[in-house]
């Protein structure tokens, strides 16, 4: 009887939610948008053009201008580029990155690398197969596999240095002739009466020139100083991440990502390559141990050490007297475009959510997916305020794969985080021994985890379901009025975790993404 009112409970709740969003929170919102036009002006030039023309300076017929060469650029630029359209493609830096992020992707993220004939890429670079989790807690572990019994043999996770799997997207798009790839910072960008006409940008040699393009996609990353004239960016630094590599490391769970239950925080484990892995260690808030004065080896060896796996501890040590460390604050931004005409804003500098999960990638390879499916149709796009309202679908389309990752990222951080309130200990001791049932109750959120069966609906029953087994676990076999009280206070805390993210996220397209208009925009007759 439980399970059937469930489902019911849970859509009246987001019906109540989504009132009081449109009554109250939409106030601010319109007030807050007020405030955005007037930050617009500090990366938008305004410029004059002739006969409506756009050309760019140096490129003759360029349908797409893309700002930055990332996972996102670099997979975009090839995409658009064989789909036909003649694509200027401008990096900061065009030499191999070295980052501690972006280095997992999901089943779901492999899927859509194949869908866009992009699963090349990770091979001849010591990519790792990934098979699922392995979850650690107070000396016990759970294996959470990834369920592919459907699929290729071929699909499973994969992880990698993101250096090498970018320059391999990077050398893919510039292979094609109608793909330029070029090195330059990009200032900003070129707005004429409203409509953002191209960029301007400086060269590898100093020269300052400007591109034009009917469109121009932004996917310069995580710290982009593009976005603030696109969307309305409310970026959360929830805690950092001090990564290292180990080498000739066996991890515990061949093939597996790790992610140990640590106190404060998690710490994440997974190879790289044949021979090395990468450890992440969460910092909460956006402060970390000073390297220079030693205090972040002595952190890592007196509190975290101790909380890793035996099989790890020795390689852990020894990454630690290298001292070879890198930090990198993790950003959640949840994705709020401004829609204008001639621009759109992709990958990191348009939507973020913690890296405990891997998503990504993912995310970012579904929108191209999204995007290139909705401009398939269009021969012209020089008609840029049609374009911009046709392209307003993007966003609703998008929201089933990317609101599930987002919210489930979000919101399992703040469940794995060690916590002092005996009722948040626990749900993260709940949320443990669920996923240790194997099952359905592994299974199931294993595949929101792995971006196979992204479905916001079940993503919610799956974060209650673990809330009431938590609050079962504290009334069985007798209830005591203490008990009572946390367990209150758990389905509180459960709601105070999941409801904020999900109302950021958009309750309506979220969950109801049929009923927004934008959703049946037909593509334009020109």
């Amino acid at each position: 009887m439980a399970d059937q009112c469930m489902p019911g409970w849970i859509l009246a709740t987001l019906f109540g939610l989504s009132a009081i969003y449109y009554l109250v929170i939409k106030k601010k919102e319109q007030r807050a948008n007020k405030d955005l036009l007037e930050v617009r002006s500090e990366s938008v030039n305004s410029i004059a053009t002739t006969s409506g023309e756009c050309r760019s300076s140096n490129v003759s017929d360029v349908d797409v201008i893309i700002v930055g060469a990332g996972v996102a650029g670099a997979a975009l630029a090839h995409t658009l580029g064989k789909d036909g359209r003649q694509v200027h493609v401008i990096e900061r830096d065009l030499t191999e990155p070295d980052r501690i992020v972006g280095e997992l992707l999901q089943p779901g993220g492999y899927l859509k690398l194949i869908e866009l004939g992009l699963e090349d890429c990770v091979e001849k670079i010591d990519a790792q197969k990934v098979f699922g989790y392995a979850l650690f807690k107070d000396g016990k572990h759970t294996r959470l596999s990834y369920s592919l019994e459907k699929f290729h043999s071929d699909v499973a996770g994969r992880s990698f240095h993101n250096g090498r799997f970018i320059q391999r997207m990077r050398d893919k798009a510039g292979s094609l002739p109608n793909v330029q790839l070029e090195q330059g910072t990009v200032i900003s960008l070129l707005e004429d009466k409203g409509t953002i006409r191209g960029v301007q940008y400086k060269t590898k040699d100093g020269q300052e020139l400007k591109a034009f393009a009917p469109l121009t996609i932004v996917c310069d990353g995580c710290f982009s100083n593009l976005r603030r004239s696109l969307c309305n960016p409310k970026v959360d630094v929830p805690s950092c991440f001090v990564g290292m590599v180990l080498e000739n490391c066996q991890l515990p769970c061949a093939n597996h990502g790790h992610v140990i239950l640590g106190d404060p925080s998690p710490i994440l484990m997974y190879p790289i390559s044949s021979t090395e892995v990468r450890c992440l260690v969460d910092v909460p808030g956006q402060k970390v141990p000073s390297i220079s004065s030693g205090e972040m080896a002595k952190y890592l060896k007196t509190v975290v050490a101790p909380q890793l796996p035996p099989e790890v501890y020795d390689a852990f040590l020894a990454a630690v007297d290298k001292g070879n460390f890198r930090t990198m604050p993790n950003r959640s931004m949840p994705a709020a475009p401004y829609p204008t005409p001639g621009a759109l804003l992709m990958g990191d500098a348009f939507n973020m959510r913690h890296p405990l999960t891997g998503g990504g990638m993912t995310v970012a390879l579904s929108d191209i997916v999204v995007l290139r499916n909705l401009l398939r149709p269009l021969r012209n796009l020089n008609d840029a305020p049609t374009l911009c309202k046709y392209l307003e679908s993007f966003y609703t389309l998008r929201k089933p794969v990317a609101s599930t990752i987002n919210t489930l990222a979000d919101a399992l951080y703040k469940v794995f985080c060690a916590s002092p309130d005996q009722a948040m200990k626990e749900m993260r001791q709940a949320c443990f021994d669920y996923l240790s049932l194997g099952g359905v109750f592994s299974a199931g959120p294993v595949s929101l985890l792995s971006g196979l069966n992204p479905r916001p609906l079940s993503l919610v029953a799956h974060f209650f379901a673990v809330a009431i087994y938590g609050v079962g676990r504290l009334l069985l076999p007798f209830p005591s009025p203490k008990r009572i009280w946390i367990g209150a206070r758990l389905i509180s805390g459960a709601s105070g975790i999941i409801f904020p993210i999900i109302r950021a996220e958009g309750v309506r397209q979220m969950f109801f993404p049929a009923t927004v208009p934008a959703y049946y925009r037909a593509p334009p007759v020109k």
